[in-house]
């Protein structure tokens, strides 16, 4: 075992040793260009990872609200990367992935709740046309009251998989749906299963897109790909709300002396 790794393990292990004590309080981003994305899938009650059950999202939202966290736009995280912009003290970007029906049924009204701003980014051929989706009247109401709707591209392929020509198809017609139903610009793609590569961030830059959001753990800043942004998944796991606080505990830690960003 060579010596840096065994710092590395020493250091997790101070880490959970001095789990609920001053040491682990919220860690400040101290620069404004330094912001938390957290991704989400569902919020329900089913017993899978992507499912945050809607108590325990409500947990998570207050944690936030009463840490003095602030929820931000992608617009506003975008300007505060070109350095047009200065963010509120501890912005944190919230996104959904896919465009669930649980997201306007559980998240939305909790969000709500919190005054909380957040991103849903939808699959444009699920909505409306399949069980367990968003409707189109129902993203409508969310992108009147403080919800961004953003792109998930058509069909929620694999852009490895896809040629340029399908690539190009599936990016230029989800922005053109969601912008035609909602009559509002859409400048922000997340990557179907996370999967992306320099080619295919050109041609998402190609599209008409500003920035695009990976499913890479990490903190968005100033030295941030703006087509490969960072987040922070949230899964269900056996102590959810503990997973959840080391998460956006340790990402601004682990960060701070480069273990995750390169």
């Amino acid at each position: 075992m060579n010596f840096c790794f065994r710092l590395i393990l020493i250091f997790i292990s101070l880490l959970l040793i001095f789990e609920g004590s001053a040491f682990l309080k919220p860690q400040r981003v101290e620069n404004e260009n330094k912001i938390m994305v957290l991704n989400y899938h569902k919020i329900d009650d089913v017993n899978i990872s992507l499912s945050i059950p809607p108590a325990e999202f409500d947990k998570q939202m207050k944690y936030l609200k009463d840490n003095d966290y602030h929820t931000i736009t992608p617009d506003e995280l975008y300007a505060s990367i070109e350095g047009r912009e200065k963010l509120p003290e501890n912005p944190v970007l919230i996104t959904f992935d896919d465009g669930y029906s649980d997201n306007y049924k559980n998240a939305y009204p909790i969000l709500k709740k919190y005054d909380f701003k957040a991103t849903i980014f939808v699959i444009s051929s699920f909505v409306g046309n399949m069980e367990h989706y968003v409707t189109w009247d129902e993203v409508r109401e969310m992108s009147e009251n403080g919800i961004t709707i953003a792109s998930h591209t058509v069909d929620h392929r694999s852009m490895t998989d896809l040629t340029d020509a399908q690539l190009k198809k599936e990016l230029e017609d989800s922005k053109a749906k969601i912008e035609e139903e909602l009559g509002k610009k859409v400048d922000y793609i997340a990557y179907p299963t996370g999967t992306y590569n320099l080619h295919i961030a050109e041609i998402v830059r190609d599209a008409g897109y500003k920035a695009a959001f990976t499913i890479k753990y990490g903190i968005v800043d100033a030295y941030s790909n703006i087509y490969a942004l960072e987040r922070i998944p949230i899964f269900q796991t056996e102590d959810t709300h503990k997973s959840f606080l080391e998460r956006i505990r340790y990402a601004p830690a682990f960060e701070s002396i480069g273990w995750i960003k390169n």
